[in-house]
């Protein structure tokens, strides 16, 4: 019985540790425009992840994330930004739409990647480590709608995210990005 017992929890332990051990860096999407992107390339940034959607009561928001890159990006901090058709059907276009809506009415600079789902039984792993403690070591942050952010550091660790509503430029994600936080 105490064989099983240490069995059981040395199986357990070895499963958080792994799930701690990994980082955004393991993960390769897709941009925008196809080709593969690699997150280890964002190794020493600080990253940005947000679900995006362009027919949002919040896609407004755009501006602001584009502002914050202005400031911010892109040599110690970047945003990254995941087109995703999962609440309300408000992202319906295909990726070159997408694309072209984001400049034309954003002047968005900032990496786009492909549409994917951030929920559901088709989740993209990166937005399953992202919103599962048993992934990424830390909490669980189910995508609530579109815009929500998730902060990694400079190592590719999940430090937090904030809620859709809350504005790319507010002072959780600017203390953030200066290291007051």
């Amino acid at each position: 019985m105490k064989r099983t017992v240490f069995i059981v929890t040395l199986l357990m332990s070895i499963s958080i540790l792994s799930a701690q051990q990994k980082s955004c860096y393991d993960f390769t999407v897709k941009a925008i425009s196809g080709e593969d992107f690699p997150l280890s390339s964002l190794k020493g940034k600080k990253v940005l992840f947000v679900n995006v959607a362009s027919k949002c009561g919040l896609t407004p928001q755009y501006a602001q994330l584009q502002e914050l890159y202005d400031k911010y990006g892109p040599d110690k901090f970047v945003i990254i930004g995941f087109p995703a058709n999962n609440f309300g059907k408000q992202e319906p276009g295909t990726n070159e739409e997408i694309q072209e809506f984001c400049q034309v009415n954003y002047g968005v600079t900032f990496p786009m990647m492909e549409k994917i789902s951030v929920k559901g039984e088709d989740i993209h792993p990166l937005y399953k480590w992202l919103t599962q403690k048993s992934e990424n070591g830390k909490e669980d942050a189910e995508v609530k709608w579109n815009f929500q952010k998730f902060m990694i550091d400079e190592n590719g660790n999940w430090v937090g995210y904030a809620d859709p509503k809350t504005l790319p430029t507010s002072p959780e994600i600017t203390d953030w990005i200066e290291g007051a936080k």
